[in-house]
């Protein structure tokens, strides 16, 4: 049985290690269910298993945490919503590469219900949106923008972590870092593609679309 919790108020980020990381463990103990976790994080960055510092442009501007998922700087904030998943893999395959799909596939999911094409792209992790609003870039192709961010660790094949989808956050906080060690690409979010789209639209369809991707148990 997967569980759902959702914080209201901004949850700092080594509060949200701390419980997610009790919570895994209690899970591998058998003594607590699988759980997604919504909720939003003070303006702030992470750095991933694999961050480079010379991509940390700005590391006055917000605090900047270390962490042990994998992935390289993101940044975490107001209007983002995460959704932190701990889900016991010993149940639901031991497959790395399929899990992470399995994010992506909800969060392309849960995009295109706002009628947002959300794509994969090799070598670079998250979820895209091509921008043919924007001008062509110098080699004639449409300008690329991120829009999800997946980032995963696993402990005895339960997981933590997770995906973080750009609703509405202030987009020049990004300008800190170079995001997931990209600077040839930019950022986005639904209310900068031009659509109307509140937190609260967002959890609804992505608790649907969670049990279409991964079933309800």
């Amino acid at each position: 049985m997967v569980t759902w919790t959702h914080s209201t108020t901004y949850i700092d980020y080594p509060s949200a290690i701390a419980q997610m990381e009790d919570h895994v463990d209690q899970m591998i103990k058998g003594e607590r269910t699988e759980q997604i976790w919504l909720l939003e994080h003070p303006p702030l960055y992470t750095a991933g298993t694999s961050a480079n510092v010379t991509d940390l442009v700005d590391p006055n501007r917000f605090p900047v945490y270390d962490t042990k998922r994998g992935g390289q700087y993101t940044y975490h904030g107001p209007g983002q919503r995460i959704a932190y998943a701990m889900l016991d893999l010993n149940h639901r395959g031991k497959d790395v590469r399929k899990f992470v799909s399995m994010l992506e596939n909800w969060v392309i999911q849960t995009l295109a219900e706002f009628g947002v094409q959300g794509e994969r792209r090799e070598g670079r992790v998250g979820v895209w949106v091509v921008r043919k609003d924007k001008p062509l870039t110098a080699l004639g192709a449409h300008p690329e923008d991120k829009i999800a961010a997946i980032g995963v660790r696993l402990r005895k094949w339960v997981s933590f972590h997770g995906i973080s989808i750009n609703v509405e956050p202030e987009l020049d906080h990004y300008s800190g870092i170079i995001p997931c060690g990209i600077a040839e690409h930019g950022v986005t979010s639904l209310v900068d593609l031009g659509l109307p789209v509140t937190m609260d639209d967002v959890d609804i369809v992505l608790k649907r679309k969670f049990t279409e991707v991964f079933g309800s148990s």
